[in-house]
């Protein structure tokens, strides 16, 4: 009956640990990922054409011919070290329109990209306890990608680590009209490496 009962939980390890490789293995798929991240590009652009909240008038809509996008790359996809940061810690970032926003700190993400190492400050989102903001600028700002910065938007992690795929990476609407308070990247969050992921200038 022992030997039967270590049996039966070796061949449950075994399957569940297949599950995971095979999870794992199909979330990393290229081409499955590539198809992810195209249907949320085309989620993205009915959202501008379509969506009363957009940023975009009539005669915008006329003329839109589409977002520019990179190529899905998963050497952007990468896992993050979060380091808490306490005492609710305070930072005003400029805006656009030469206002100020102001947000509470939450950690520095840690991570590395080819090899080199990389820190961003991500920020959290006052009227959402569950999300983070992420405002970044890297050494495509202003030449293929917007020059104030893109955005990522995150979920508070549970554990000591989250997810950054610059994929997703979007521009906020001041890229495509004027009118918008569009907060800049905290001056830490300028990475001197490109990321050539997610949305292109428009």
């Amino acid at each position: 009956m022992r030997n039967r009962n270590v049996l039966l939980l070796t061949l449950l390890g075994v399957a569940v640990l297949i599950i995971i490789i095979y999870g794992f293995n199909t979330s990393q798929d290229p081409q499955a990922y590539a198809e992810t991240i195209s249907e949320e590009r085309k989620k993205s652009e009915r959202f501008l054409l379509y969506n009363e909240d957009s940023p975009l008038d009539e005669e915008d809509k006329k003329n839109f011919k589409g977002l520019n996008y990179y190529e899905p790359d998963l050497t952007y996809k990468v896992r993050a070290k979060v380091t808490p940061i306490g005492g609710n810690q305070e930072i005003t970032l400029p805006t656009s329109d030469g206002a100020e926003q102001t947000y509470r700190k939450f950690g520095y993400a840690r991570f590395e990209i080819d090899g080199k190492p990389q820190q961003l400050l991500l920020l959290e989102v006052q009227d959402d306890p569950d999300e983070l903001f992420l405002a970044f600028a890297d050494a495509t700002s202003a030449r293929e990608t917007y020059g104030g910065g893109r955005y990522l938007d995150l979920t508070r992690p549970a554990g000591e680590s989250v997810t950054l795929d610059f994929n997703l990476a979007y521009n906020p609407y001041c890229a495509y009209v004027e009118g918008y308070s569009c907060p800049f990247p905290p001056p830490e969050n300028t990475l001197n490496i490109p990321i050539r992921a997610g949305e292109k200038d428009y």
